[in-house]
This record gives structure tokens, sequence and C-alpha cells, in this order.
């Protein structure tokens, strides 16, 4: 196969607004040994993406300064040390960056097949969000079918792929969102139970729920949500941090944490090494693709741009007007 040498893709010259995205042409990467190329068909936009466009999250040291971080389409060569795929295969693929272009490099290991029935969009919607979904809430939380779990933000990529999962699972799911559209839309993917949190407070709602509180919550709030998160869990509860996006600081009475037996965890998934990832890539194989095949689980696409549209994608997402996935069609 003939490969370019040069390839479209994005930029970030200075930090900045959604303008700060630049489109721009660069040399076309090379697999290392264990990497895969991959020609992308479509690429995730993700919060994290924004935050590095601000310049609040750098890439990892040796990680490539475009942002995205997942994709799907064709690989196209393979590095020495790979005997799992081969040139021609159709792969999503979580990547630590890279994925707003026409090329990206990934290690093998981070490389799932496309799932029976989706499209090469909704496949590339799935890696940050399945790998996320999947550590934090059933490996962290050890969420178990017929416990409680509580997922704030659950219109959100991660939010509407963990209501799937968790309920597919046998979980009974209680999401909180910010209005009576992103409620109903958490309900139609198989949450129990809503809190519109502009109207209802979300701590009366899960020890309701539990009863007593929730096993399990999900949280990308932090802020004023993590006393409130103690206050919502149950006995030898759990609450996963995932994100910050009211803050990392909070006053916290960790008496109830003591008298309730609570665990609090979390993690970040970029900085993880390609090993821990390929063993999550694994369990995803196992546990949520055959979901996703057999269509019991679904990603939630809200829209999908061009690369040249980059700039009003992350304007979008920055508007928190969206339900479940913003895409780039490369």
């Amino acid at each position: 196969m003939v490969l370019p040498t040069q390839m479209n893709c994005i930029e970030i010259p200075q930090p900045g607004g959604p303008d700060a995205l630049k489109l721009t042409t660069r040399t076309l990467p090379h697999p290392s040994p264990g990497e895969v190329l991959i020609r992308i068909e479509a690429a995730g936009i993700n919060r994290p993406d924004c935050i590095q466009r601000m310049g609040n999250y750098a890439p990892p040291p040796g990680t490539t300064d475009i942002p995205g971080l997942e994709v799907s389409g064709e690989i196209v060569a393979v590095g020495d040390q790979v005997a799992t795929w081969s040139v021609g295969d159709r792969v999503c693929a979580l990547v630590a960056g890279g994925g707003y272009a026409e090329y990206v490099t990934a290690p093998f290991q981070q490389c799932l097949p496309v799932p029976d029935g989706l499209s090469m969009v909704e496949a590339a919607a799935l890696p940050e969000t399945c790998f996320t979904v999947w550590t934090n809430v059933f490996e962290r939380g050890a969420l178990k079918a017929g416990e409680t779990l509580m997922i704030h933000g659950g219109s959100s990529g991660i939010g509407t792929t963990a209501i799937q999962i968790a309920s597919q699972r046998g979980a009974r799911v209680l999401a909180t969102a910010g209005n009576a559209e992103k409620c109903q839309a958490c309900l139609d993917l198989g949450a129990e139970r809503t809190v519109n949190y502009r109207e209802e407070d979300f701590v009366e709602v899960a020890r309701e729920f539990g009863p007593r509180g929730v096993n399990v919550i999900l949280d990308m709030v932090g802020g004023d949500y993590i006393p409130r998160n103690i206050q919502s869990l149950a006995v030898d509860g759990r609450l996963v941090q995932i994100a910050f996006l009211q803050g990392s600081k909070s006053e916290v009475n960790f008496m109830p944490v003591m008298l309730k037996r609570l665990t609090i965890t979390g993690s970040t998934l970029r900085p993880q090494s390609i090993e821990r990832k390929g063993e999550i890539a694994a369990a995803l194989l196992n546990n949520v693709w055959p979901l996703l095949s057999a269509g019991s689980v679904k990603p939630v696409i809200f829209k999908t741009f061009a690369l040249s549209e980059v700039a009003q994608a992350h304007a979008l997402m920055e508007s928190s007007q969206h339900i479940g996935k913003i895409m780039l069609k490369i």
C-alpha cells in the first residue's frame, strides 16, 4: 500500500478557546515496534481535549501534541512485534493523542475490532468512554448486579455509556442531568430514575433509591458534589471520581466515611501504561463487545462535524447542550 508523506491534522499553536484549533499538515507518523498505523475515518470529541486546548492538560511525555483520544479506521501498516492485527483490519482504538488527524499510530493492545452492526462513526465513539466506564465503574467501583449506581452527568458521552452497560449487567441506575430532555434521554437508555439537579436534591433521591443510599457513584463534577456524594452513599459504598468540572477541592467531613466504611477512589485514563490499557481492552472485548454486537448497548451520537469544523465541535462540547457523543468525520 502506497501511503502519502503528509496528512491533514489539527494543532494548537497557542492555548485558548475553540478558535485556537488550527488545521495544518504534518508528516505522516510511522508505527514503532508494537504499534499499528490507522487511516482514521472518525474520531471522538472528549472534554479532556478541550482542557488540553486551554493549556491545562499536557500530553504525556513522548506523545504527539495533536489532540484526540479515540478513533476508528483501517490499519494500513503494522510495526514489528505486532501479531494480532493485519493491514486491512477495521478497528477502533484508544490513543494518548493524535486523533484529530488523517492518520495515527496506536499500540496494538489498545485496538479493538469494530463491533458488528456499528458504523465507523459509532465505533469511534467507543474507546474513551468504554475504557473509562469499565475501569472505574466495574473495576474500581466493583459494581455488581442488583446494586445501585448513581451517575452524575448522565446525558454525557460517559453517562450514556455507563447507563447502558450498568443496566444491561443487572444494576439499578439513577442518573442526574440538567433538564427534562436530558433526564428523559437517560430513562430511555435504561436509567430507572433521574434527577433534574436544578429542581431536586440528588442526596434525598439517592437515599430513597438505595434505600439508605446508593452503592456506587460515578462523578465527574467534584466541587460541592463531593461531600454530598458521601451523604448519598450506603454502607460500604464506593465513590469513583473521574473529573472535576466544579473543581477538585472541597471541605469534607470524614466521619461518615469511617462510620459507613466508604471507599473513595478515582483515576485518569491517559497516563496509564499500555499494558494496563491492554488489560482493560481485553475485559471490554469479553464483557462489553458482545452487548454492542447484540445491539443492547449502542453509542449515542449527537452531532458529527468535519475535521475543518473542529472549533464548532469544541464550542458545542463546552455549551453542554449535547446528549451523548460529538464526533469528527475525517
